[in-house]
């Protein structure tokens, strides 16, 4: 099992900046690849940006890319989410999740979840 903890959501202007972190606990040396993944109301659950713990594999969605950026620190077991140039439309829970496999890393593979963190930009 493998445990994720998210913090460092909050309130924010538009254009402002804000660092998401995800620690994780438990039998990390099992982890391929984490991930951040993002729910706006009515909406589906998106996923923003993914890296394999190698680093070999880094994903950005379009909506975020030259705006977000995935980071990880292999010792620490964490995974950051730098949210620079804000926009309402990033409005939305934030979850960190954990895959062990190395296939599905875009979507279906994780089965690690965190219990996510609120983001709001207002306008």
């Amino acid at each position: 099992q493998v445990q994720l903890v998210e913090s460092g959501g909050g309130l924010v202007q538009a254009g402002g900046s804000l660092r998401l972190s995800c620690a994780a606990t438990g039998r990390t040396s099992s982890v391929y690849a984490m991930a951040w993944f993002r729910q706006a109301p009515g909406k589906e659950r998106d996923i923003v940006a993914a890296i394999s713990m190698t680093g070999g594999r880094i994903y950005h969605a379009d909506s975020v890319k030259d705006r977000f950026t995935i980071s990880r620190d292999n010792a620490l077991n964490a995974v950051y989410l730098q949210m620079n140039s804000l926009k309402p439309e990033d409005t939305a829970v934030y979850y960190c999740a954990a895959s062990t496999s190395y296939y599905g890393f875009l979507g279906n593979g994780y089965t690690y979840w965190g219990q996510g963190t609120q983001v709001t930009v207002s306008s």
